[in-house]
């Protein structure tokens, strides 16, 4: 069962998503917050698996919450963040990335695709709306590549997580990259998870960031 926490400052929001979470088997609403310091509060007393969190919100934003939530926790532990904004502006999604959310998804999305997005981060992937999957790229592709040092951890990669990484970097799911590779789908599950651990990433969202700030990938190819 999937516990899940909405904190969002309309009542109407909180209700709605509210309403359709609990509608689904294998999902438990265990509260809701109306700010971002209620948020923080609820989590740690309710302790959900993923937080729908809202980016604007009185008293203490989505971004701000999201990263006292998350700084100090072990890599891959829960709760898992899920930004939700009616907004798909730049800054809010480099910021929420960087703050260790694991999703980014507009609120005029599909009722299917939020308790999707739910689904899927909580099974430790990560979901970017596509509007934003492309202006992060676009943004990381306007970046000068000089400005972009490659940190020594990627030197703790082997050739083939390298190549993982730059795949799961261009989008490619699990299944995609083991045909890519002409291995099994657990096999690249393993790479992953090694990935994650020695890169000291969260989930496959930082992992993306990480992929383009470093030059390890550019965009378009």
């Amino acid at each position: 069962m999937i516990k899940v926490l909405i904190a969002d400052d309309q009542a109407m929001v909180r209700e709605g998503f509210g309403a359709l979470l609990a509608a689904q088997s294998d999902m438990l609403v265990v509260g809701a917050a109306a700010d971002g310091a209620q948020a923080v509060a609820e989590t740690r007393r309710l302790d959900p698996d993923v937080v729908l969190m809202d980016i604007r919100m009185p008293v203490l934003d989505g971004l701000a919450a999201t990263r006292q939530l998350l700084d100090g926790r072990p890599v891959g532990s829960p709760p898992r963040v899920l930004m939700l904004t009616t907004f798909d502006l730049d800054d809010y999604v480099y910021e929420a990335l960087r703050a260790g959310a694991s999703g980014f998804l507009l609120k005029d999305a599909p009722a299917a695709d939020l308790v999707n997005a739910v689904r899927v981060v909580a099974g430790g992937e990560a979901l970017l709306a596509p509007s934003v999957t492309r202006r992060l790229i676009e943004e990381f592709a306007a970046r000068p590549g000089p400005a972009r040092p490659r940190p020594t951890a990627l030197a703790a990669l082997t050739p083939r997580e390298t190549e993982v990484l730059r795949l799961i970097a261009r989008g490619r799911s699990n299944q995609e990259i083991a045909a890519d590779l002409v291995v099994a789908e657990q096999t690249v599950k393993t790479h992953v998870g090694r990935i994650l651990a020695k890169l000291a990433l969260r989930d496959r969202a930082q992992a993306v960031v990480l992929a383009y700030e470093t030059g390890l990938v550019a965009a378009g190819e």
